[in-house]
């Protein structure tokens, strides 16, 4: 039975395992006993390599005291949960630069789960039905704006595709400031403190928006229905489909709405959790042994108690493929007057109208750069304080046997070696 870098004699204590040490020891096995699309192996192929010899690196060295580190460089993969924490903090700059000094609510629209084997089936259908997700909400938040405030509403919505133990629950969450920009560029309309619109009606839109669009989708031809799947097959019969149709209009869709208590500050954190995340995070892996992946999730139905799962571990790689988005599929948007046709000239606009201070234009800054925010001064010497390290690059391992020894070995970055 194989056993993870983190559990093998010698190896550095951890508190967790990581996904990557799950990939790289199960992962060979996983692929051959499933056929996998080229999206889905690209993805492992890129988790297992990350900060690995396999991509190269650098080798720090201080003249003064011999001290010696060597950091591997990452994959930069969106679906990796070590790549993403320098893109995930310029978003959050970038969007706290634009936040209006307005209330904000927090709005959730989410697909009924009977769409799931037509959503999961086919990555042409995964990117059709979740753009139209995406259309669906955002048209439905604007047409409202329009007609109940009277102009331009402002959204940013981020997709997720999970929920806590990793199933399918596809939802977009969005962050809307209360008022609109009237049509003629004159006023800011301010919505109610604590209400914003009536989430009954806007179940109703949304639903009857999204059936149409999905309608639509069949009639052109953009959706498959694989024959190997007797769930997924049978609704490329008009009747089968009309008839699915049919029952996702006679029940009610989940919209939830709130005004984020904390300000939009907080909740913009919140999102950021997710924005740059796919699925499940490192912190929340528990350990891997013996084919079983443990990890903990909350439990919202029961009082977000939190609880212990455990799947075994091809059950826990199918899960985690579930949620690997197609190539290019942009899971964060923004509309109305965040859309970036319109911002550079809208939002300038409320913020005059609103009597608040002009934002400054962010600057974008290096990796090294937030590293330095946070005390950590990459060009220093960590043992005596010597500036600068010399760096020697490293050229990637592409050696098949090499890659297995490094890939499981070096499972952390910027290692001691000295």
């Amino acid at each position: 039975m194989p056993q993870l870098a983190c559990h093998r004699a010698g190896a550095r204590p951890r508190t967790s395992c990581e996904l990557a040490d799950i990939l790289r020891c199960y992962g060979p096995a996983y692929r051959r006993a499933h056929r996998l699309p080229r999206s889905h192996l690209k993805v492992l192929r890129a988790i297992e390599v990350c900060r690995t010899a396999a991509l190269g690196g650098h080798k720090e060295h201080c003249a003064q005291c011999g001290f010696q580190r060597i950091a591997y460089n990452s994959c930069r993969n969106r679906h990796c949960p070590k790549c993403q924490a320098f893109a995930k903090a310029q978003w959050l700059e970038a969007r706290q630069a634009e936040l209006l000094p307005v209330p904000y609510f927090h709005n959730v629209f989410t697909l009924p789960h009977e769409l799931n084997p037509l959503i999961l089936c086919q990555e042409q259908n995964r990117r059709a039905v979740l753009g139209l997700l995406f259309h669906a909400a955002a048209d439905t938040l604007l047409a409202f704006g329009r007609r109940n405030l009277g102009g331009t509403l402002g959204v940013t919505m981020v997709l997720h595709t999970w929920d806590q133990q990793l199933r399918a629950h596809f939802h977009v969450h969005c962050l809307i400031p209360g008022g609109v920009l009237s049509h003629d560029r004159t006023q800011w309309l301010p919505a109610k403190p604590k209400f914003l619109f009536p989430v009954r009606a806007l179940s109703k839109v949304f639903r009857a928006k999204f059936l149409d669009g999905l309608r639509r989708l069949y009639a052109s031809g953009q959706l498959v229905f694989p024959a190997a799947l007797t769930n997924v097959a049978p609704l490329a019969d008009a009747a089968a489909f009309n008839a699915l149709l049919a029952r996702l209009r006679g029940k009610p869709w989940v919209v939830y709405s709130k005004a984020p208590f904390a300000g939009p500050d907080k909740l913009l954190h919140y999102l950021g959790h997710y924005t740059h995340r796919v699925a499940i995070s490192n912190s929340r892996l528990l350990s891997c042994h013996d084919g079983q992946v443990s990890f903990h999730y909350r439990d919202r139905r029961a009082g977000d108690i939190r609880k212990l799962a455990t799947l075994p571990v091809d059950e826990f790689i199918h899960r985690f493929l579930w949620h690997v988005l197609p190539k290019g599929f942009t899971r964060i948007r923004h509309y109305g007057l965040f859309a970036g046709r319109n911002k550079n000239e809208l939002l300038p606009r409320c913020r005059q109208l609103l009597s608040a201070d002009e934002r400054e234009p962010v600057k974008k800054k290096s990796a090294a750069d937030w590293l330095l925010l946070l005390g950590i001064d990459v060009t220093r010497c960590p043992r005596c304080g010597h500036q600068p390290l010399e760096w020697i690059e490293l050229p990637p391992v592409r050696d098949r046997i090499l890659y297995r020894a490094t890939a499981i070995t070096s499972t952390r970055n910027n290692e001691d070696t000295s």
